[in-house]
């Protein structure tokens, strides 16, 4: 593949033995992604926090509450769900499987890592997530798969991208596209969004349902967003990341590690957990390593 340094699976005109391969899906679905308006947890601890996330808090947060997530977008003040967003006319069927797609070119390094839950708040392991993007000079790849790749989620409902930052075209602000699909369910199509982005205020397209936390970090930026697909889900203890050695109530000094939701991470200030301050949730508590 041109371009690509990749070790993962190469696209030669076949597909994965699955019916959720690129080359099989179409449309858009009617499933959706939920989000909330503030990073509560974040800014309980100072203003550092606000400045280091996106100022969105993400699915997780909901999930530990038991309560039904609401699939989205989805704007907190009450407005009705908006659907789907568009595909766009660069999407390309048949990507390889890869979770990297920084062997694509060069540009400043992003990684965007999340989970993806159902109504029932429980994560879906499984999930096929197709990602392509513009490259850092605003070009799609419409002849080969340069930042163009899918993935599935592990057994944690997590997932993680590493590429580089897309860079801007005319009529767009900064933006990722995605195609979601739980086994045997159809497929959501929808766009991510970088916060203090100037286009967003202009695009007309952009939703900040949508928006990504973003951070400094790694080398690059690191982004996270939380899925939550249109999929019902019975009862039993609601399906929040698996923890790790990170437990509430506990005192941790800077440098303390833990892991959570099958990441480690090191405690920057601090502090005494609890509740709400889960590593992925709290950037001014914990760096992800």
């Amino acid at each position: 593949m041109e371009g690509d340094n990749s070790t993962d699976t190469p696209a030669d005109g076949t597909t994965p033995a699955d019916s959720r391969t690129p080359a099989n899906r179409t449309g858009n679905a009617e499933s959706g992604i939920s989000r909330k308006s503030v990073l509560k947890a974040a800014l309980a601890v100072g203003p550092a926090a606000a400045l280091l996330g996106g100022g969105t808090a993400l699915a997780r947060d909901k999930a530990a509450s038991g309560r039904p997530l609401t699939p989205t977008p989805y704007c907190d003040d009450g407005d009705d769900p908006t659907p789907p967003q568009t595909e766009g006319p660069y999407f390309t069927p048949g990507s390889p499987r890869r979770s990297s797609l920084t062997g694509s070119g060069s540009g400043t390094l992003l990684t965007v890592s999340g989970y993806v839950f159902g109504l029932g708040c429980q994560v879906i392991p499984d999930v096929l997530l197709d990602f392509w993007q513009a490259d850092a000079q605003g070009a799609y790849d419409n002849i080969g798969y340069r930042y163009r790749g899918h993935q599935y989620t592990d057994a944690s409902g997590a997932f993680k991208l590493t590429t580089h930052v897309p860079g801007l075209y005319p009529g767009r602000t900064r933006h990722l596209h995605v195609k979601v699909q739980a086994p045997n369910r159809p497929v959501l199509t929808t766009q991510l969004y970088f916060p203090g982005e100037p286009r967003n205020n202009t695009d007309t397209i952009f939703d900040p349902a949508l928006l990504m936390d973003v951070r400094d970090g790694g080398g690059g930026k690191q982004g996270s967003f939380d899925f939550v697909l249109n999929i019902q889900q019975g009862g039993g203890d609601p399906g929040e990341p698996p923890g790790g050695t990170w437990s509430a109530s506990a005192d941790y000094r800077p440098g303390d590690r833990v892991t959570y939701g099958g990441a480690e991470y090191e405690c920057l200030q601090g502090h005494q957990a609890t509740t709400g301050w889960e590593p992925p949730n709290v950037p001014a508590l914990w760096r992800r390593l």
